[in-house]
């Protein structure tokens, strides 16, 4: 289980991160998303224990993640930027690898050859395209065998064939090995296909943090027609988020469950009344419509 406690961290006066709190549990896939300048790739850096917060605790099992090499040895990380030693090959890094990470599978190595097949591992890194570059970059982490996983934005670069093979060896060890990914990426939609926890970070704090069921069980989206055409006045304690119109067609979002939400517009014996969940790009949209966005009257 990861834990980031209270989690405070400045730069030359700006607080990146401001009493950020988040739980990570054991062999989940957990999305991190968040506009530009939330505190992501901050937060990811102190998990991976290369800042050391100012106050707080970021803590793995239990155990504080920095200066502490035990803890380290099992997390891995891909970062967006990602690093290499100036003429490393992909075989070179993989015996610095084997060299730090005592978990590390040199007969997996072998094995995903086959599943990396366009990477020359005896081509200088910097020398590839940024796709092969990210494919290497996953062929080592896997190796690692990782306890954690941490990923910042990890298939931008790779092609749909290329991205679907990585999700699958993730999951293979989620699945079989319960390793926990911790996933930043801006792509929200293939964040829905496979994480099982959401956290929403904005201004340096995490605004919520579910199960992707939760989370989408708790949020609708409603488009009705009324009678007269015109919205009729909701009922008090009704949450609504935003309301747009096109037409006769109103569309309402609105914080509950799908059938209570109906149950209560049903009442004004509307003409059309259609509710549908809403994708992990529209709540994000939705929920920050508060915090970052003035949300437009656009229809979703």
């Amino acid at each position: 289980m990861i834990q980031a406690i209270s989690v405070v961290k400045s730069f030359d006066g700006f607080r990146a991160l401001d009493g950020l709190t988040m739980t990570v549990e054991t062999g989940s896939i957990y999305g991190l998303v968040g506009p530009n300048g939330a505190g992501k790739s901050t937060i990811l850096r102190h998990i991976t224990g290369a800042y050391r917060p100012d106050s707080g605790s970021i803590l793995l099992d239990g155990r504080p993640v920095y200066e502490d090499p035990e803890v380290k040895a099992g997390v891995a990380i891909i970062p967006d930027e990602l690093y290499y030693f100036n003429s490393a090959s992909t075989r070179d890094m993989m015996r610095f690898y084997r060299g730090i990470y005592p978990k590390f599978d040199a007969k997996r190595y072998d094995s995903l050859r086959e599943a990396f097949p366009e990477v020359d591992e005896r081509q200088p890194i910097r020398r590839l395209s940024k796709g092969m570059q990210k494919q290497s970059a996953f062929w080592l982490a896997l190796c690692c065998q990782p306890q954690v996983l941490v990923l910042d934005e990890p298939v931008d670069g790779l092609d749909p064939v290329m991205r679907r093979q990585v999700w699958s060896l993730l999951m293979g060890d989620v699945a079989q090995r319960g390793t926990t990914v911790l996933v930043s990426s801006h792509n929200l939609r293939e964040l829905e296909d496979v994480c099982d926890h959401v956290g929403i970070l904005s201004h340096g704090k995490v605004l919520l943090e579910r199960s992707l069921t939760d989370l989408q069980d708790n949020i609708v989206k409603v488009q009705a027609v009324f009678p007269d055409g015109e919205a009729p006045e909701l009922p008090a304690g009704l949450n609504v988020l935003h309301i747009s119109r096109l037409g006769r067609v109103h569309t309402l979002i609105i914080r509950g469950s799908m059938d209570a939400v109906k149950n209560r517009l049903a009442v004004f014996s509307p003409l059309l009344l259609e509710a549908l969940p809403l994708s992990l790009e529209e709540i994000f949209i939705y929920e920050l419509g508060g915090e970052d966005y003035a949300v437009r009257d656009i229809v979703l």
